[in-house]
């Protein structure tokens, strides 16, 4: 029987299939309409991108933490894919120039993958212990970090989808289960 860290393996293929699909269908954009404010929370397709990208850093960061705090090592998820700066916010452009933000995105996509190989029986089960960006002390297992991960990749995937549909740009079939079956 399948265990969680299976939906965990499933979720990532299914973020690198996603991701190559969406980037690909943002490069029939300029890149000025690509970076043109369209009313999303954080303004343009790319800054959304940019903001995904920074949240991922962001957890991924907690996560290799939970790893070394229990004993772990964190494998794929070191310091030159988890190069977010120590003083950061959800919002900052971290990477304005496209090339450098789809090469981001597919390195951090290939290290999650690598570092899911590499986790230890349990640690999904693990306590993370850390302070939000509000400076709140959090603890939860790690599991719950995961779900929250790959749901908010989600979420702002859904707003560039639908960014991209109102510029004309149809993704296409975007379910995970298309994915599953094939």
């Amino acid at each position: 029987m399948p265990g969680l860290i299976d939906n965990y393996w499933l979720l990532a293929r299914y973020n690198q299939w996603f991701n190559q699909r969406l980037y690909d269908a943002c490069e029939q954009l300029a890149d000025e309409d690509r970076k043109r404010a369209r009313g999303a929370f954080f303004g343009s397709i790319h800054h959304t991108l940019n903001h995904v990208v920074v949240g991922d850093q962001v957890w991924l960061k907690r996560l290799r933490q939970c790893a070394w705090d229990h004993g772990h090592g964190s494998g794929a998820l070191n310091d030159s894919v988890l190069d977010l700066p120590d003083v950061y916010s959800l919002d900052m452009m971290l990477y304005p120039l496209w090339a450098d933000l789809r090469a981001k995105r597919l390195q951090l996509d290939l290290a999650l993958q690598a570092w899911l190989g590499d986790l230890p029986d349990g640690y999904l089960y693990l306590t993370m212990r850390y302070s939000n960006s509000k400076g709140v002390q959090r603890a939860h297992p790690a599991w719950q970090a995961m779900t929250h991960f790959f749901n908010h990749q989600t979420h702002h995937r859904g707003q560039v989808c639908t960014l991209l549909t109102q510029a004309g740009v149809d993704v296409g079939v975007t379910d995970l289960i298309v994915l599953a079956g094939s």
